[in-house]
C-alpha cells in the first residue's frame, strides 16, 4: 500500500502504517456461566519473579521451576525456596515448543533462526543438567512446530519432529533419536499418561495414543477444533482446542471423549496443566480458568492482564505473564 505524504507532516513509516491497520483482535468470550467470572487484580502473588524479555513454557523439578525466555535464547531457573532466579542458562537461538523434565535433564526445544536467514541457527534439542545448570547436549533435531510441547516418559523423550506428522523417540542414554513414529498430519505437542504417549494435531483435530513399548500408533481420536496444548489428570486426557475455545476430555482407558466443556478461550497461544486435582488454562485476556473434572466444568475463570504458561507445583500455581515480563507465585489456597 503507497503511503499517504501531507504536507508539514513526517511521512508515516511502514511499521506505522501497519500499526494503525492491523485489527484488533475481538475479546475472547469467556465462559457464559453466571459468576464464574473474576478480575485478576483480585489475586495477589506471593512471590513475583522478574524475567525481562518473553517468560513462557515452564516446566517443574523436584527442587525448581524452569522458564524459557526466547528473545533472550536463555532457560531461567526460579527456586521456591528463595522465590529467587537463581540462574540463566543459554540454550541457543529462539527456545521455543515447551520445556520437560526427566532423566536428570531439562529438555529445550530449540527453533533458531526464522527461514530464509543465511548461515543461521538451525533447529535443535538442548539437554541442560539439572545438577551443573549446564548445556550438556545439542541434539541436531528441532520442533516441527514453534508453538507445541515434548514430554518425557520412564522410556525416552518425545518430540514431534517433522509437520508431515513424525514423533521423534529420543534415547537419553545416547541422545539420538531412536525411533520415529508416525502420528497425524500437522501434529505439534505431546504428554504421557496412562503408560502411553498422546499427541495433537490442531490440523486434523485428532489426538493420537502411541504406546512407548511397541513405538507404534493405536487409537486416533477425534476432539474439538484446533486442539494443540494439551495435559493429562484425572485418568484423562485434556485439550485446549483453539478453534472454538473449548476443552475436550478424553479418558485413557475406553480412549473415547466424555466432555467438551465450554471454556471461551477460541484463539491463538495458551497454554493447559494439571494440578491439584484440577485443569487449569491460560490464554492472553483470560489468564486463568480452572476446571473441576468432578463436573466437568469451569469453576472459577479470571479475567485481565498477564497469562501464556501455567504449572502446578511446589504448593503454588505458577503463571508466566509473557507481557508483562514476569512469573507469578499464586498460593493455591488463594485460589
Amino acid at each position: 500500500m503507497p503511503l499517504l505524504l501531507v504536507f508539514g507532516q513526517e511521512p508515516a513509516t511502514p511499521a506505522a502504517v501497519e500499526k494503525k491497520e492491523r485489527p484488533k483482535r475481538p475479546p475472547r468470550p469467556g465462559v457464559s456461566t453466571p459468576g464464574v467470572k473474576r478480575d485478576m487484580t483480585t489475586l495477589t502473588p506471593a512471590a513475583v519473579f522478574p524475567v525481562p524479555g518473553t517468560p513462557d513454557w515452564q516446566v517443574m523439578t523436584d527442587d525448581s521451576v524452569w522458564v524459557s525466555n526466547g528473545p533472550k535464547n536463555t532457560v531461567h531457573r526460579l527456586d521456591p525456596k528463595t522465590n529467587q532466579v537463581v540462574a540463566a542458562i543459554e540454550v541457543g537461538k529462539r527456545p521455543c515448543s515447551g520445556l520437560a523434565a526427566g532423566f536428570g535433564s531439562v529438555w529445550v526445544p530449540v527453533c533458531g533462526d526464522r527461514p530464509g536467514v543465511e548461515n543461521g541457527a538451525r533447529p535443535s534439542l538442548a539437554r541442560i543438567d539439572i545438577k551443573t545448570n549446564q548445556v550438556i547436549a545439542t541434539i541436531p533435531v528441532g520442533p516441527a512446530n514453534s508453538e507445541g510441547g515434548l514430554v518425557a516418559s520412564p522410556e525416552a523423550v518425545w518430540m514431534v519432529t517433522d509437520p508431515k506428522g513424525t514423533l521423534s523417540r529420543i534415547d537419553p542414554a545416547t541422545n539420538r533419536v531412536a525411533a520415529e513414529i508416525a502420528v497425524a498430519p500437522g501434529s505439534v505437542a505431546c504428554v504421557y499418561g496412562d503408560g502411553a504417549v498422546w499427541v495433537s494435531s490442531p490440523e486434523k483435530s485428532v489426538i493420537t495414543r502411541v504406546d512407548p513399548k511397541t513405538n507404534t500408533a493405536t487409537d486416533t481420536i477425534a476432539v474439538g477444533p484446533g486442539p494443540r496444548f494439551l495435559t493429562a489428570g484425572a485418568g484423562s486426557v485434556w485439550t485446549l482446542n483453539q478453534g472454538d475455545g473449548t476443552v475436550s476430555r478424553v479418558d485413557m482407558k475406553t480412549r473415547k471423549v466424555v466432555a467438551n466443556i465450554e471454556v471461551g478461550l477460541p484463539g491463538t497461544g495458551g497454554e493447559l496443566a494439571f494440578g491439584d486435582g484440577h485443569v487449569w488454562a491460560t490464554v492472553f485476556q483470560i489468564p486463568l480458568s480452572e476446571i473441576d473434572p468432578a463436573t466437568n466444568q469451569v469453576v472459577k475463570q479470571w479475567v485481565g492482564a498477564g497469562g501464556d504458561s501455567v504449572r502446578v507445583g511446589h504448593g503454588s500455581l505458577w503463571l508466566s505473564n509473557l507481557r508483562e515480563q514476569n512469573v507469578w507465585r499464586i498460593d493455591l489456597k488463594q485460589l
